[in-house]
């Protein structure tokens, strides 16, 4: 009886504490493992983890990248004087900078259209190919578990690598922001690679290669099929920026020439309309009298039409977070709805 107390007494501390070391050894196990990826999850990373992870060590390049330019970028204006002293002046020294603005905002635009296409249309129509989603549907896991777990670990890849890239590219531009010379805040170089646009647009396109993956079932062509997609949204969406703002209006009713000239607009405004205003409020185009050869000509063409001033029609750049978050609220929507389905189509289809 003794013995076997013993026994047990002598196995139960050794479990617990290992001897001398056997305490601190097995906290130390305890302590260093690491959650891991399991079941449905582990599979589909384990499926898609090299364009996954060629995702992510490509941001971590360009993120890199972006803050070496913007370290070159601040030493330079500090060097130079900026604010005090307008760009303008900077001539062919400030030129490098702009190329690489330029060069960057060019390959963020480039991402919804390569995450959609090479991401999203494979994602599950290789698998309906192939005849990994019949092997899928004979599992005890549910096809709507195992298409949720697709969309969510793509959709996470998506979010985490275009939202640090947005955040990192704004971050770069921001101290040349209201500079039109360097970017136009309206342009699609600066509007869709900041704020929330660029995470909806990717997710967007992702999405919606998915879904045309999951109709068509072939991989090459949705791939095809989802490059026009893509580009045709992006074509789409650079039409609807404007419409996304509240525009202001100033008017004028002293004359057209010289001292009372175009007004002046806030700086980093986007200029939408410049109209003449006539005596009656009718607006009438800016060509109007620009034929004429002499300045009396003109006051005289001007003066017959009843032209008495401007109307000028722009969006003040403070507009912009506030476009960018509605733009990006109708996108998220549209995902929303392309997501709802998938989930329709899958639960009868989706084998």
């Amino acid at each position: 009886m003794s013995t076997f107390t013993r026994s047990s007494t002598s196995t139960s501390t050794g479990s617990t504490s290992d001897g001398k070391n056997g305490t601190m050894n097995g906290t130390t196990t305890e302590a260093t493992r690491r959650p891991r990826l399991s079941g449905m999850t582990w599979l589909v990373w384990r499926q898609h983890r090299a364009a996954f992870w060629t995702i992510l060590a490509a941001t971590a390049l360009s993120v890199a990248w972006i803050v070496y330019q913007r370290g070159q970028l601040v030493d330079f204006l500090d060097g130079y004087g900026y604010p005090g002293k307008s760009l303008d002046e900077a001539g062919g020294k400030f030129q490098q900078y702009n190329d690489a603005f330029s060069f960057v905002s060019m390959g963020l635009q480039a991402i919804p259209i390569l995450l959609g296409v090479f991401l999203g249309a494979p994602l599950i129509a290789g698998d309906l190919e192939n005849g990994t989603a019949k092997l899928v549907a004979a599992q005890s896991m549910s096809r709507t578990r195992w298409l949720a777990t697709k969309l969510a670990l793509a959709g996470l890849v998506v979010v985490v690598s275009t939202g640090v890239l947005s955040a990192v590219f704004g971050w770069w531009w921001n101290p040349v922001k209201s500079e039109v010379t360097v970017m136009d805040w309206m342009s699609g170089e600066a509007f869709n690679n900041t704020g929330p646009v660029p995470v909806a647009l990717t997710l967007f396109s992702v999405f919606g290669g998915v879904a045309i993956g999951v109709v068509l079932r072939r991989t090459l062509m949705a791939m095809v099929v989802t490059f026009g997609f893509t580009v045709a949204v992006q074509v789409v969406w650079s039409y609807s920026i404007v419409s996304l703002g509240n525009a202001v209006t100033i008017t004028t009713n002293k004359g057209v020439m010289g001292e009372n000239g175009s007004p002046s607009l806030p700086r980093g405004a986007y200029e939408i309309d410049y109209s003449f205003v006539t005596g009656s409020g009718d607006l009438v185009g800016f060509g109007t009298c620009s034929g004429s050869q002499t300045d009396a000509a003109r006051q005289a063409c001007l003066d017959k039409a009843d032209v008495v001033g401007w109307s000028v029609e722009y969006l003040p750049m403070s507009q912009m977070s506030g476009m960018q978050w509605f733009g990006a609220s109708i996108l998220f929507a549209l995902t929303a709805v392309v997501v709802a389905f998938l989930f329709f189509w899958g639960r009868k289809r989706l084998v």
